[in-house]
């Protein structure tokens, strides 16, 4: 499930002209955007995948989070903000990402989330390290 007013677009957060998504309507706080499948890739495929340019588009995944996942629908492409504006739950049992908005957004806005998981986690990311 995508929310229709989803789309993707060019974003200045996605460097080298990535691409982010964006809504063509104000949407409200707590809000459900979008609920996807994910591809289950074991400790040996994520192994394989971090060699990749897939690497930045999965999910660590599982209570030793050892394992990762590659979101369906616009899910891997969400770009982060650690002051994000929607943050992203993990369904182990039903092998899904829910990501729904923790503020108010507006109509043309960029929706983003944290890498970290939580929506306002100020922990550096991998890309960020220096």
């Amino acid at each position: 499930m995508i929310l229709p007013q989803l789309v993707l677009a060019p974003s200045p957060k996605g460097g080298d002209g990535g691409l982010g998504v964006f809504t063509t309507e104000s949407i409200d706080v707590e809000t459900t955007i979008e609920i996807s499948p994910v591809l289950l890739l074991s400790k040996e495929e994520r192994i394989l995948v971090e060699a990749t340019k897939l690497y930045h588009y999965i999910f660590e995944w599982g209570e030793k989070q050892e394992e990762a996942v590659v979101g369906l629908g616009y899910l891997s492409m969400y770009n982060h903000s650690y002051h994000s504006n929607c943050e992203y739950e993990m369904d182990y049992d039903s092998l899904t990402m829910r990501v729904k908005t923790v503020k108010p957004i507006n109509n043309g806005e960029e929706l983003l989330i944290n890498y970290n998981g939580d929506f306002d986690d100020t922990t550096p990311v991998w890309f960020d390290v220096v």
